[in-house]
């Protein structure tokens, strides 16, 4: 099924709550859960898994970062440090390829280089991956040659399928 190990998984105090979802708040531009939710949180390879509710909705990366995940964002939907594919990319990025720069129809002015991204398709505007970007907004806004994004976390991965196995675990 997948090859994640968490372990350590513990509940989150309300401060910490609020902390997080005050900073995932303010990056993405949406109200995420608050401190009357119940988090968890696990560690993963070269991660953190946040749990919303029993299901997987964030990730923290070893360099402190938080970021919701690919069910974080249909859940909640942000409106900041988004990228936009065209219909072609589609298919690529959602099976894990890095973002290529002529892929990309828009961008949110607001992201800087090594920020933490989504990427949704033009057509539906839904989350397929999250990535880091390797320029600015700006720059990503202006379809270059090259790898653009790289792909951290996408619909299908190991991460989603061990939200799925999650799920088909019996409460003890």
């Amino acid at each position: 099924m997948t090859d994640i190990r968490l372990r350590n998984r513990h509940r989150l105090r309300q401060k910490e709550i609020r902390a997080m979802a005050e900073k995932l708040e303010h990056m993405l531009g949406v109200k995420v859960f608050d401190e009357s939710a119940t988090v968890d949180m696990a560690e993963g390879p070269g991660f953190h898994v946040v749990f919303v509710d029993g299901e997987i909705r964030g990730l923290v990366f070893e360099d402190g970062t938080e970021f919701l995940t690919v069910r974080g964002l249909l859940r909640y939907s942000a409106t900041k440090r988004f990228v936009t594919v065209d219909m072609g990319a589609v298919k690529y990025v959602a099976n894990g390829a890095d973002v290529m720069g002529p892929g990309i129809v828009e961008a949110d002015p607001g992201i800087a280089e090594g920020d933490l991204v989504w990427i949704r398709d033009v057509k539906n505007k839904r989350p397929l991956a999250i990535g880091r970007a390797l320029m600015s907004g700006d720059d990503l806004a202006k379809k270059g040659k090259g790898k653009a994004i790289s792909s951290v976390h996408h619909v299908g991965d190991r991460i989603w399928q061990l939200d799925e196995a999650e799920e088909e675990e019996p409460e003890h």
